[in-house]
């Protein structure tokens, strides 16, 4: 076997309780496409309303004044078809940080089922200059909290 027929080793499948900060979200009827899944387009929303979720609830405190975290870059790995009725339950984690910059690692679940994996670059942005920010000190120490908890 040479090099470009060796298989790739597989990535380990995602484990929920690696990531400490979860909500729940309802599959809805209109997330179908016409193969009668859910479309691919929706799992950017269900990752977005786990983002939202943990920067936006008040009880965490992520919140940095005059400053927000925009999307920079998103990437996903579709592992598992998601159908109409169910829930799904969305992990987030925080695993990088850069200078203004953090990586935000999610999945979605179905039960025990991982549907889906995914990884984020935010941006902290100062909400006067609409320019990147570099994390503070009390940003680095809002987030670390939210770390990824896998290896």
């Amino acid at each position: 076997m040479n090099e470009q027929t060796a298989a790739k080793p597989r990535k380990p499948t995602p484990q929920l309780a690696d990531y400490p900060h979860r909500v729940r979200d309802t599959i809805r009827y209109a997330d179908l496409d016409p193969q009668g899944h859910v479309n691919n387009a929706v799992f950017a929303t269900y990752f977005e309303s786990g983002r939202v979720a943990i920067f936006r609830e008040p009880d965490l405190g992520i919140g940095v004044p005059n400053a927000t975290f925009v999307l920079v870059r998103q990437e996903i790995d579709f592992l598992k078809e998601l159908r109409w009725p169910g829930d799904v339950e969305i992990g987030t984690a925080l695993a990088e940080f850069g200078r203004s910059s953090f990586t935000v690692v999610q999945t979605i679940f179905n039960g025990d089922i991982c549907a889906a994996a995914g990884r984020a670059t935010l941006v902290m942005m100062d909400t006067v200059t609409r320019r990147a920010s570099p994390l503070t000190e009390e940003a680095m120490a809002k987030l670390s909290p939210w770390k990824y908890r896998g290896v």
